[in-house]
């Protein structure tokens, strides 16, 4: 995280799940990644006895429909969301977090702690995950950083491997100058 020189200096907004070393940059604002949170509250919405409503699928819910309230918004061309509407999602979302915490705090085992910790995070880490609802230039999951590091993935699973170092290196700064180059409206070619 440190040798690539990017993290230690970027004073942007940083979107990303919640690693705790990410933490370590304070420089950056932090978005922290809805759809790695929609995977974990899945997984305890999996977990729960069937046909029994869960907490996690109300948050996820919640999640889900403020990226819903800001994509109308913004095809509509309006500048601001809803007050009444935001602030009815966000209750559901808190609401489901500290219905969380309570459910799983004595409850024993593993993954009972792995439930618990998940809903403390999103309490506590409130604006981390809802920073998109202030600035809708924030995307809120990190799904478009993590389709480019797909090819060198897919290009290390074909191949076994990225032979050296410094190949792996010249690969991914092209693949990021190329990616950077696209979302700002530039041909490859170009």
């Amino acid at each position: 995280m440190e040798a690539m020189g990017v993290l230690p200096s970027f004073a942007g907004v940083a979107v990303h799940d919640a690693w705790a070393p990410y933490d370590l940059f304070t420089g950056a604002v932090h978005q922290l990644c809805c759809a790695h949170a929609r995977r974990e509250l899945q997984a305890v919405t999996d977990a729960a006895p069937n046909g029994q409503w869960c907490w996690a699928t109300q948050a996820a819910e919640a999640l889900t429909a403020m990226q819903k309230l800001i994509s109308k918004a913004t095809t509509q061309g309006q500048k601001t969301l809803d007050p009444a509407a935001l602030a009815k999602q966000v209750t559901r979302y808190r609401s489901a977090a500290l219905i969380g915490i309570k459910q799983t705090r004595d409850r024993p085992g593993a993954l009972a702690r792995k439930h618990h910790a998940l809903a403390r995070r999103l309490l506590n880490r409130q604006d981390g995950y809802l920073r998109f609802t202030q600035n809708w230039r924030i995307p809120p999951d990190n799904n478009g950083c993590e389709r480019d590091i797909r090819m060198a993935k897919l290009k290390q699973k074909v191949s076994g491997c990225l032979r050296t170092l410094t190949g792996a290196r010249q690969f991914c700064a092209i693949r990021s100058y190329l990616s950077t180059a696209a979302k700002h409206g530039l041909h490859f070619f170009d």
